[in-house]
């Protein structure tokens, strides 16, 4: 039985953590990655042309670029957080390495897609590729992401599915 309770105990703190961070609009997530994706965006753009960066607005010549909530890709954010803290059975530092891998990748993937749009900004194409990116690929990237992650590191379990079979079997005793 104390099995069963240090299982309780990890899946309830799990899903508090789930519960927390997705308190106050996702705020931790956009507090602590706006300026991130802001400052690394006008560190890249400057290699190409002049940018300043006021506030969440990115200020190149003849273009003017503002981060927004959409931008950040906070909800991404927390949908690997989910993933990974609704899957049971792994140990912490393997779950830390998870999400350093998934978050870093998420972050590249963001940062390369604003450049895109950026480069395309004042094109016929920016639209389409926009929306594209906004209601598509932006679902593709979390997913390839956690599939990738959970081959590479042979993560067997399935997100709350698992949970779900371990209360079942916990109520039913």
């Amino acid at each position: 039985m104390k099995k069963a309770t240090k299982q309780l105990t990890n899946l309830f703190l799990r899903y508090l953590i789930i519960f927390l961070a997705g308190l106050g609009n996702l705020f931790i997530f956009y507090k602590t990655l706006t300026p991130i994706t802001a400052q690394t965006l006008k560190l890249i753009l400057n290699l190409f042309t002049h940018t300043t960066l006021t506030q969440n607005i990115l200020i190149l010549p003849n273009l003017s670029i503002e981060l927004i909530p959409a931008c950040i890709a906070g909800s991404a954010f927390y949908l690997l957080l989910i993933l990974n803290l609704s899957t049971p059975d792994i140990k912490l530092k393997k779950r830390i390495k998870i999400l350093a891998i998934t978050f870093i990748s998420l972050f590249v993937l963001n940062i390369l897609r604003i450049i895109l749009l950026v480069s395309i900004a004042q094109t016929s194409y920016f639209q389409s590729l926009h929306e594209l990116f906004w209601y598509v690929i932006s679902t593709i990237f979390v997913i390839a992401i956690w599939i990738f992650t959970v081959n590479k590191l042979k993560i067997r379990k399935i997100p709350v599915y698992d949970d779900f079979k371990f209360l079942y079997r916990f109520v039913k005793k």
